[in-house]
């Protein structure tokens, strides 16, 4: 089975000053703006780490969803955030790591089959594969 999902990315003008658009399939984001200055000093917009960030929380905490079933858990919640850093190396800009904060709620639970469930998702995940950066995590549960 293969599922293809689609992103595009409009761009105009030099690095520094120019200015982007990016767009999704779902409509889900329309022309929204992206730019060096969104990127790399703060201003407000989105950027392609931020949104690297967004997709490995989901596809992490959706996988963790089905790691925790496969243990007869269901979480009352799961949170995902993702720190995503970008460094300045010898050959340019790298995103060099991945950090998963993550906080469970499954009451009940055992604390070894959440913890071993979520060392499964943090490596299994297809966006964690996707990844070639170091993928670290902190786990929290109640």
């Amino acid at each position: 089975m293969s599922i293809v999902k689609k992103a595009s990315a409009t761009w105009a003008g030099d690095l520094k000053t120019g200015n982007g658009t990016i767009s999704t399939e779902s409509g889900i984001l329309d022309a929204a703006q992206f730019g060096f200055t969104k990127r790399f000093e703060g201003e407000p917009g989105t950027n392609p780490e931020e949104l690297i960030g967004a997709a490995h929380a989901g596809c992490f905490s959706m996988a963790l969803s089905n790691e925790l079933g496969s243990h007869d858990i269901v979480a009352d919640k799961i949170e995902t955030s993702a720190d995503i850093t970008l460094e300045k190396k010898d050959n340019g800009f790298t995103v060099t790591k991945s950090h998963l904060i993550v906080h469970i709620s499954a009451p009940d639970a055992a604390e070894k089959s959440i913890k071993a469930a979520a060392n499964s998702a943090k490596e299994n995940c297809p966006i964690s594969k996707l990844l070639n950066a170091e993928i670290t995590m902190d786990l929290s549960i109640n």
